[in-house]
């Protein structure tokens, strides 16, 4: 399962929408006037002519989707349709994105954000989810959450990086899941915030094809954990960086007593960068790591592969305690609303660091198109390679990081 979740919509819908954009550009409206009415072929007219108009407002309503409303005080849009992934395959999948300020005088304010996602395929796969930053106004506060909840027949092979190295060891188990972040962040100075999170999970897995796969772990549990975040951030636009810096520290205790049958502490790292290359060309590189100390359950160890690094390995094949990525990336705006991007990336699971080794490094390397769907909010398609042919297709919103 592809992590953040909005990421299987890609369409045929959309599809043609983006060649009509990407032929035409803006198109007019070519709605007429109804006729007045004198036989049936002036009625047949009449239909024609109520039919074109609807796919024209139709088209228009895409062509339009971007263009900057400031006066608004939502910008809210929504796309969907059928899509295709090497994860759930054949599916249809709708997103609803909005942009947004809390003060609509404040044009340096960032704009706020919010995205609500549903899909459904034909292997069982189903999800719901919102989530979204609110800035409050000068930048004081800052909102974060994530809510969302999945079932999905999915593959496991295991804990650790020879497990899922091993090909052998793939085998099927059905997972539901869900997840409650929020985050209040207080900002204490230029750019600079700290405060809060909390943190909920619940995972089950089910009818699993070889349970001992699961070191002995129990098939479900729930988690409950808090702790802080620290953050520091000079994007200029939160959803589709061109310069700046993002970093985030966040410790979440889960601790025994309060009812987790799992109890350990996650430390949660992430440092990126920004900057303009040339003209419409943008260079983006980070590094994260997850670290886990204690006991974690199978179903919230560190996940190598997903929505946002790592593209194109199964997310979770690899799992342990621990995870460090990086990536580098350049953007490429190709004429009008299309463009263009490529990375490399690295990776690596463990269960200590004395287990770090170079030849369990994972390579990652792709290709993606980006289409401007709002102001700022790119829809995306990845394509990403990893190692002895690992590979799979992506449909997302908002860059990878």
């Amino acid at each position: 399962m592809r992590e953040t979740a909005e990421t299987r919509i890609a369409t045929v819908i959309l599809t043609a929408i983006l060649c009509i954009s990407c032929a035409y550009g803006n198109i007019p409206d070519t709605t007429t006037a109804i006729p007045a009415v004198s036989d049936t072929t002036d009625i047949s007219k009449i239909k024609n002519t109520q039919k074109h108009g609807i796919l024209t407002r139709f088209l228009n309503y895409f062509n339009d989707a971007n263009k900057n409303r400031q006066h608004k005080r939502l910008d809210f849009s929504i796309i969907g349709g059928p899509h295709y992934s090497t994860d759930t395959k054949l599916g249809i999948g709708l997103v609803a994105a909005g942009i947004y300020r809390s003060d609509r005088n404040d044009t340096i304010l960032p704009p706020s954000n919010i995205s609500l996602f549903s899909d459904v395929s034909t292997v069982g796969f189903y999800m719901l989810g919102l989530r979204g930053t609110h800035i409050f106004p000068y930048n004081r506060y800052r909102f974060e959450h994530t809510l969302y909840f999945f079932s999905f027949p999915s593959d496991f092979w295991g804990i650790g990086y020879e497990m899922g190295n091993d090909n052998s060891n793939r085998s099927e188990m059905k997972r539901w899941q869900a997840r409650v972040k929020t985050s209040f962040l207080i900002r204490v100075t230029d750019n600079f915030f700290i405060g809060p999170t909390l943190v909920y999970d619940y995972v089950r897995g089910t009818e699993a094809e070889r349970p001992e796969l699961m070191a002995g772990m129990r098939s479900h549990t729930w988690n409950l954990g808090g702790g802080i975040q620290i953050q520091y951030d000079t994007r200029d636009v939160l959803t589709n960086p061109h310069k700046g810096i993002y970093i985030n520290l966040t410790e979440v205790f889960r601790p025994g007593f309060i009812g987790n049958e799992y109890a350990f502490q996650t430390t949660d790292f992430q440092f990126s960068a920004y900057r303009p290359v040339w003209k419409g060309g943008t260079l983006a590189g980070e590094i994260r790591s997850t670290l886990n100390f204690g006991t974690p359950h199978w179903g919230m160890m560190a996940l190598l592969g997903g929505s946002n690094s790592m593209r194109g390995y199964y997310e979770g094949r690899y799992r342990d305690k621990h995870k460090i990525e990086t990536q580098i990336e350049l953007r490429q705006h190709i004429w009008k609303r299309n463009g263009i991007t490529v990375w490399l990336g690295a990776g690596e699971v463990f269960d200590k660091f004395s287990s770090i080794q170079m030849s369990r490094i994972l390579p990652n390397y792709g290709i993606g198109y980006r289409w401007e769907f709002k102001k700022d909010v790119n829809v995306r398609l990845d394509y990403g390679f990893g190692k002895n042919g690992q590979s799979g297709f992506l449909f997302n919103i908002n860059e990878a990081f």
